[in-house]
């Protein structure tokens, strides 16, 4: 129980990831390590949901991200599915992915300007997908940044 403290009160952390970390010390049985989840979470330590939801928020406020890329940041935390869904979509439905692709895309913009040729729209596009953006939404936004440079 006091290792499992420990852990917490450096960083909150996921059932599963605390699970891992007790599991990774070599004293620790595993019957032990679930009477102790059961009772962090019996006493509000460990709440996957919670956790989910703040690391959800936490990163869309630090870095415009897309729903894909937040689901696997999260499901490398050792978190469930439903655990994932919930907080993306009470995430989501506060900022939409729109207001967020249009931070990414202002972001890159600032720092490399707008795309002048194929090659740089073809940068700006795989940027926004490594940031986790859905196909459909960025091509609708680099066809609208085009509609826009012709307009201008």
């Amino acid at each position: 129980m006091k290792a499992a403290l420990n852990i917490l009160a450096t960083r909150s952390c996921s059932e599963g990831q605390l699970r891992e970390r007790l599991s990774a010390k070599g004293w620790a049985e595993a019957r032990l390590i679930e009477d102790c989840i059961k009772r962090l979470k019996k006493l509000g330590y460990v709440n996957d949901e919670r956790f989910a939801q703040g690391y959800a928020t936490y990163r869309i406020g630090l870095k415009p991200l897309g729903r894909a890329r937040l689901a696997r940041e999260l499901a490398l935390r050792k978190l469930s599915r439903s655990s994932i869904e919930a907080a993306l979509n009470a995430v989501f439905d506060e900022v939409p992915e729109e207001t967020l692709i249009d931070r990414a895309i202002a972001r890159r913009m600032r720092t490399h300007g707008k795309p002048a040729d194929r090659a740089a729209v073809k940068r700006l596009f795989d940027h926004l997908v490594r940031l986790g953006f859905e196909y459909e939404l960025i091509v609708r936004k680099l066809n609208g940044l085009r509609t826009n440079a012709v307009d201008e």
